[in-house]
């Protein structure tokens, strides 16, 4: 079994096509909010889109709906900032609208898919382990005995969109992503792929990812959206032993 590392949505539905397990990163901000809220005991339901269709989705599973950052009030303190759902009540229920992460969650098909971000990406590592994931453990049968035909575990780097919907590679989201893939290397044997490699690489020779991430392009932008606290939850790197997988239709703790 491969470890394959990818960009975006389109590239996700590609290689969930032979994955047997797909992990989605995206650090500022869906995948660390899910992890937040997952922690508390909510269960995250993932959804591509922040219109009217979101608020009847949430009311068909009698769920609370996360709002923008700058729509949160009182009466609705759910939101895609990690720091907000931190502080907001708890919600049995919460449908989290994301344009990329959601988006590549719906991609997966059958695969499962676990939500992973700097905060958890040597619990996601031992978990993806301890399920046989990218082991090699769950090879798919090949008339051709040709490697390349064993089914694969994808890591996903969301990335962001530029304003004509195209991908905007996302530094952050390349960081968590090699977070997991250097924290699988180190547990054993894989067969990463050059891309999945030069991921696990880069993070393993970034001195200070913290500093990184405050600096970046959407670290920055956040600041001055005035959400820098949403960048400093993102940057507990490797304090959480949650590992959200997405189970019928929502993300739940995984045992």
């Amino acid at each position: 079994m491969r470890v394959t590392f990818g960009w975006g949505p389109t590239e996700a539905a590609v290689l969930a096509r032979d994955a047997a397990c797909l992990v989605v990163v995206d650090v500022l901000s869906f995948t660390t909010a899910v992890g937040v809220a997952v922690e508390s005991g909510t269960a995250v339901h993932p959804y591509r889109w922040r219109d009217a269709t979101a608020v009847e989705y949430a009311a068909k599973l009698d769920a609370a709906l996360a709002v923008g950052r700058s729509e949160a009030s009182p009466a609705s303190p759910w939101s895609l900032s990690p720091a907000a759902l931190r502080a907001a009540p708890h919600t049995p229920r919460l449908v989290l609208p994301s344009p990329n992460g959601s988006t590549i969650a719906a991609q997966a098909g059958q695969a499962p898919v676990v939500a992973a971000s700097l905060r958890n990406p040597t619990a996601v590592a031992r978990w993806l382990s301890r399920q046989g994931y990218g082991s090699g453990a769950l090879p798919q049968s090949s008339a051709s005995g040709d490697p390349r035909s064993l089914r694969s575990l994808a890591v996903i780097a969301s990335g962001e969109r530029w304003p004509d919907g195209s991908l905007r590679p996302a530094l952050e989201d390349l960081l968590g992503a090699g977070a997991v893939l250097s924290a699988l290397r180190a547990l054993g044997p894989y067969e990463l792929t050059p891309e999945a490699r030069a991921a696990a690489t880069l993070w393993e020779a970034t001195e200070d990812p913290v500093a990184v991430l405050h600096d970046c392009d959407s670290g920055r932008e956040l600041y001055e959206y005035g959400y820098p606290q949403d960048v400093a939850v993102a940057a507990e790197v490797d304090t959480s032993e949650t590992v959200p997988v997405l189970t019928d239709g929502a993300f739940l703790e995984a045992p």
